[in-house]
Order: C-alpha cells, then sequence, then structure tokens
C-alpha cells in the first residue's frame, strides 16, 4: 500500500510539472509573439485588415433566427500568432470571415 502512495505521488509531481511547463511555454511563445510584432509595427508591417461580411441576427419567437447582412467591412487585423493590439490575429480573422451581431 506504501508503495503505491508513493507512485501516485510520483504520478501527480510529474503531471503538475508537465502543466506547469506547458504553461511556462505558452506564456513565454506570447512574450516572443509580442517582442516581434512590436519589431515588425515599429518597421511599419505589425498591422493588416481582412475583408469580412458582416450580419445583424435577429431573435424571432420558438429560438429561431433571422440574418439580415449588413455588406462587407474591412477588419483591423495583428500579423502575429497571439492577438496583439487588441485586434485578433489576422491567421484567424481570415479563417472566421463572417461578423454576427446579435439582437
Amino acid at each position: 500500500m506504501a508503495k503505491e502512495f508513493v507512485l501516485e505521488r510520483f504520478v501527480i509531481r510529474w503531471l503538475v510539472r508537465g502543466v506547469l511547463g506547458l504553461l511556462l511555454l505558452a506564456v513565454a511563445g506570447y512574450v516572443v509573439d509580442w517582442a516581434m510584432w512590436r519589431v515588425r509595427v515599429a518597421a511599419g508591417g505589425g498591422m493588416g485588415s481582412v475583408q469580412v461580411d458582416r450580419f445583424t441576427v435577429a431573435e424571432l419567437k420558438g429560438g429561431k433566427e433571422d440574418y439580415y447582412p449588413e455588406g462587407t467591412a474591412m477588419v483591423a487585423c495583428s500579423k502575429s500568432l497571439y492577438p496583439q493590439g487588441g485586434s485578433n490575429p489576422c491567421w484567424w480573422v481570415e479563417r472566421h470571415r463572417e461578423v454576427l451581431d446579435r439582437y
């Protein structure tokens, strides 16, 4: 029984270390991405824009929705891996070209 408890502590310790390692890797990735984005902004190329389709969604009775197209618009985006400068990254905006405004 004591051996099982030691094994459990060993496994839990390694799981915690793994989660903390992944968290540290994500934070370090964000910091590096931010630094690279700032260099691009200083050089004049850190931001981009993507054309998206805008729709207004109105809820109807019975759980139904009605979609009203509002046309297209240009959306500012950051040329980075993570969201920077209050804008989503361009790679994400290019894959989600429909913007829905729900009422």
